[in-house]
């Protein structure tokens, strides 16, 4: 009898058994599993993802989700699971796209491979590790490209790294440098504090900030005076250090804010990261002029872009646009249009007459900024051997139409902005103005030339 029950007992756990583990594999399908049809169904309803000019970024056949131009802003398209986007505009947009709504982009691939190209030239020549950049159409604010290096296809997602699938231009975030001198010496303009001839005693070094201050240092040898032109065109820290001297620092900051650092962006649905301004309370004499060099705070490629173009905007900052038909992003006067064009007209010089050609192309009117940043490694200081290289400048200098930044992180050969940074925006500009078909200016004439 004994036998039987012990027999009955352990039918009976073996039936249990099968029943639990049909149960669990029911869920499983129903958590992580979709049946053919329905996931067929799903995907092939699935809106597009469409450029600007119409050509399709991410588009459905026969049940599966593919990227008929691979690895184009593939970061920015991301890539679909089973029946859910998983990154980038594919899971912003998830729910718009599985409504069947297709969604066209600004992105102009044409200068979007310009960019992606630029950056695949020169990354791997100067050994570095990444980099990104962003261009926009000045008075729109349209992102016509968003470019990140390595490169990633959504077509074989799995065979690549969170980092390789990274939307670098929105997300990664660096202290831009000396870039920012530009926008410092544009607000000081705006406040009547300099001129573009107003000239400062510019020692190789100069201590700041008394007694909890430091000491500031220029990298290139320049005379022991400069105008404030100069001081652009020499990239000097200690010009920048006394021509904010008397910028009231509450006044300096909300310069920048307007810039749009320190500030979210204002673009809808995308992921996008901020950067950082130091609060008021720590902007000490030292905090103002670190930061008139871009020291001490933090941006993203995009940020930096939408900065620039409110330069190029004749003072006019427009928030970057990257989807059509999306809502007006904000608008706002930083700079007065005649403040404007004077700060365009000396970047303009500091590319002519300071790397001309690393930055230059003859017969055009290119205007911008280089910056060389040390990386910082929080608690620790600044790394000794680790740099951003970074651009950020427009075209035409006189009435830009196109504004474009550049990062590239952790070169190990020459890796300052005017080596690196600067002749990627060289070779952008040049692909974009012969895709104008833009005719050069011919030389001008000297009086010499004319005897």
């Amino acid at each position: 009898m004994e036998v039987k029950i012990r027999h009955r007992s352990r039918l009976m756990q073996l039936i249990a058994l099968a029943m639990f583990l049909t149960l669990v594999w029911a869920y499983a399908q129903l958590e992580w599993g979709v049946p053919q049809g329905v996931k067929k169904t799903a995907v092939q309803s699935r809106g597009a993802i469409l450029a600007a000019d119409g050509r399709v970024l991410a588009g459905s056949v026969n049940g599966k989700r593919v990227y008929p131009m691979g690895p184009l802003a593939g970061q920015v398209v991301g890539m679909l699971g089973a029946t859910e986007g998983l990154e980038g505009l594919e899971y912003a947009y998830d729910r718009r796209l599985a409504a069947g709504e297709d969604l066209r982009l600004t992105l102009d691939p044409g200068v979007q491979s310009a960019a992606e190209r630029a950056l695949a030239t020169a990354i791997p020549k100067h050994q570095a590790e990444y980099g990104s950049v962003v261009v926009l159409e000045t008075r729109t604010g349209r992102v016509l490209a968003a470019a990140s290096y390595p490169p990633f296809d959504p077509n074989r997602w799995r065979e690549y790294s969170g980092d390789d699938r990274r939307n670098r231009p929105f997300l990664d975030v660096f202290e831009p440098g000396s870039t920012v001198k530009g926008l410092v010496v544009a607000a000081a303009l705006n406040e009547g504090l300099t001129t573009p001839n107003t000239k400062y005693e510019t020692p190789m070094h100069r201590f700041v900030g008394g007694r909890w201050g430091s000491t500031i240092r220029d990298a290139v040898a320049h005379p022991k005076a400069l105008t404030t032109r100069q001081v652009l065109r020499y990239s000097s820290n200690v010009g920048m250090s006394h021509l904010v001297e008397h910028f009231p620092a509450e006044k300096m900051r909300g310069y920048l804010g307007r810039y749009g650092f320190g500030e979210d962006v204002n673009i809808p649905t995308v992921m996008t990261s901020t950067g950082r301004l130091q609060p008021l309370r720590k902007w000490d004499d030292l905090v103002r002029a670190t930061n008139a060099f871009g020291q001490g705070m933090s941006s993203t490629t995009l940020q930096l872009a939408a900065a620039y173009n409110a330069v190029a905007n004749d003072g006019l900052y427009v928030s970057p646009r990257l989807v059509e038909g999306e809502p007006a992003g904000e608008r706002r006067e930083v700079l007065r249009p005649e403040t404007a064009r004077i700060t365009r007209a000396m970047l303009q010089a500091v590319i002519e007459e300071g790397i001309p050609h690393q930055a230059g192309l003859k017969g055009y009117a290119l205007a911008g900024k280089t910056g060389t940043a040390q990386v910082s490694e929080g608690a620790k200081g600044y790394a000794s051997d680790i740099y951003d290289s970074v651009f950020a400048g427009f075209f035409p200098a006189d009435a830009p139409r196109v504004t474009v930044a550049v990062m590239v992180h952790g070169a190990k050969l020459e890796y300052h902005g005017s080596q690196l940074a600067a002749p990627i925006y060289r070779d952008i500009a040049s692909e974009i103005l012969s895709r104008w078909a833009t005719a050069p200016l011919p030389p001008t004439k000297t009086p010499e030339d004319q005897k």
